[in-house]
Parts: structure tokens; sequence; C-alpha cells
């Protein structure tokens, strides 16, 4: 496993980088992984095409689908005795958080917020992602695959920040669902999309045999593709959507789920809602405490609303005031502390206006 030279942050930080991956890696788990690797590290591995796929996986440590799809794929190449169908540049991100089972380390910023673009350009892992968006960039991508899971009940979608159709085509290879989006900034999906169509593809709970088969199937399928087709990707193959609001609960206010009181005593089931068409006057919990605190709602798109416009709080009941689709609610604490409650999302046509629903 041959090492090339990184650049090192000011603060010590450095992007590590390796010719090949060793076979013995293919059977590491990837909270065991720091045993092996020095850090965040990007791995080339040769292909019969030399326009390569970037792929990045474990940029939150306790999302291992990832890294147990990529295992999967390069065992069965190592195993046929095939190359990769198409080089490819593999990011492995942060390997501290995997050790620790946890999304980001508490000293450290977040590894899918921390891309060209993020509101922290000063913060170590900014320098990180500049450096590797340059290496990357040199390369000329052919596309770019962000793997993650989440906390919630979720179906397995797509998301992007373009809606041009080789965007859509690379989605569409993965699900059916596909969510455009603008915020939050600093995503990885964001930066390679001024690159190359680039995707992030949500992969339900970690830990799934059957979630880390499909990322497997889908990476796979990029690297067969020689070009992205020039037709659009037909309407009725596809549900868009795009996110409307980010739902955060205030750092300094208390919440819970069905139980004790709270700031925010939230329904037992929430994640049970996401991707439901829901109604107005869906109840999501109730308040709390004196009963005066209120969500932080946040724009997630550019529909012209109100973002407060989507809560309402009569008789102390939080309830939706307009209709929409929840995706990433959420039940972890820790999820809802370092990220948000979850999104709201509106069906939008292949111009990205919004279909109203009945």
């Amino acid at each position: 496993m041959g090492q090339t030279a990184g650049r090192t942050s000011n603060t010590g930080l450095r992007l590590h980088r390796f010719e090949d991956l060793p076979d013995q890696l293919l059977e590491v788990a990837a909270r065991e992984l720091w045993q092996h690797l020095p850090g965040a590290s990007l791995v080339e591995i040769a292909g019969r095409d030399p326009r390569p796929l970037f792929v990045s996986v474990l940029l939150h440590g306790n999302e291992d689908t990832g890294w147990t799809a990529l295992q999967n794929v390069l065992r069965r190449y190592r195993q046929s005795g095939l190359p990769l169908a198409r080089r490819m540049l593999l990011f492995v991100g942060n390997i501290a958080a995997a050790k620790e089972n946890v999304r980001t380390l508490d000293t450290q910023s977040d590894y899918n917020r921390a891309w060209p673009g993020t509101r922290y350009p000063e913060a170590p892992e900014a320098a990180m992602m500049r450096e590797l968006v340059e290496i990357v960039a040199a390369e000329r991508p052919f596309a770019s695959i962000d793997i993650h899971n989440n906390t919630g009940n979720n179906p397995h979608y797509a998301c992007v920040n373009r809606l041009e159709e080789s965007y859509l085509h690379l989605a569409r290879l993965f699900s059916r669902t596909v969510v455009f989006f603008t915020r939050p900034v600093g995503v990885q999906s964001a930066a390679m999309a001024r690159l190359c169509p680039a995707v992030t593809v949500e992969c339900g709970l970690p830990g799934s045999d059957a979630a880390a088969a499909h990322a497997a199937e889908f990476v796979e399928a990029a690297l067969a593709l020689k070009a992205f087709p020039e037709h659009p990707v037909p309407d009725h193959d596809l549900d868009l959507l795009q996110t409307a609001v980010i739902l955060r609960v205030p750092p300094d206010a208390s919440f819970s789920y069905g139980g004790a009181d709270a700031d925010f005593r939230f329904i037992e089931n929430l994640d049970r809602l996401n991707f439901s068409e829901l109604p107005p006057g869906t109840l999501f919990g109730e308040l709390g405490g004196n009963k005066d605190r209120r969500l932080a709602v946040v724009p997630g798109g550019e529909f012209e609303i109100e973002p407060d416009g989507y809560i309402a709080y009569d008789g102390g009941e939080i309830r939706l005031a307009l209709g929409a689709i929840p995706a990433m609610l959420t039940r972890d604490p820790r999820a809802v502390r370092l990220d948000c409650l979850g999104y709201l999302m509106h069906r939008i046509d292949r111009t990205g206006r919004r279909i109203e629903t009945p």
C-alpha cells in the first residue's frame, strides 16, 4: 500500500494518499480501520477506463454501509481476477469517529459540512477537503458518489444538487426517489457537482447487509457506465422532491419522545412519518415546560413560503400548518443535536417548480 505525500494543515490534520487497497483491508470493519490507516485517506484503485469514479465513505463515522459496500465491490472484482471497469478514487473519511461509532467527534467539524461552500472555511477539516477537491478535479472525474446512512425510518433514496439529466440518470441508478436540495451547505455532493454528475445516496439504518448490497450494486453500475444517456429520465420513472425547510431544536431546549416532560414532547413514532404525504394538521407532538418554545425552521430550498408558516402550535400542540413530505425525522438525540430533527419536502417537476398536490 504505497503512500504518496499529502499536505498537512497548520492544525496537523492531513490527507493521506495511497496507491491501491491491500486485500486485508477488505476484511476490516469500519470501527477497526484506525488500526490500519493513519487517518482520512484517498486511495487510487486501477481500472480499465482511466477517467475515475470518485466515491466517499465514512464521512460520518457511524454510517458504515458505504465502507461495507466498497469492500463487497472490491472483493468481487479481485476474486474474478478482473480489473475494475473504471478507475476509482476512494476517500475513506472519519475513521477516528468510526472507532467510537459516532457521527463526528466533539473535537471535530462535521466531515460532510466542511467541503467548499462550508460556513466554517477556517476549520482544519475544510482545508483538507479543499485539498481533496483540488486533487480530484485534476483527474477529471466521470462521476461522484457519497454513501450515507441515516438514523430514522427512511427508504433508500438519492439526493442531487443539480437537476441536469446526467445527475438524474446517476441518481436513478440507485432509486426512483430523488431529492433535490441546496441546503445544508458544505456537503460533498454540492462541491463535486461543480466537477461532474454527483449524488448522495441514503441507505437507511447502518449495519444492514441488504443496504450494503444495494449500495454495492449501485457503485458497480456506475463503474460500468461508459457515458450517461443523452435522453431524459422518463417522468414516470422518477419521484422528484425538493427540501423546503430544515427543522431544528434550539440548542438550549429540551426534548423527548412520547414520555418525559420537556420543552418539546414529540410523538413516540415520529420517524414513521418519513416520506409520507402529510396533510395540514398532522401531529408531531406537543409543547411542554412553559409552552413558549418554538422549533427553528430554516429555509432548505427556494420556495416562496415563510419557513415559520410550516409549523403551528395552537393549543400547545405541534402540528403541520401546511401539507408536506418529511424526510429524516429522527428519534436519535445525538443526531438532533449535531444536525437537525428532520426535513420537510414538496414534489417538484424537472424545472424545480413545486407541484401542488390535492
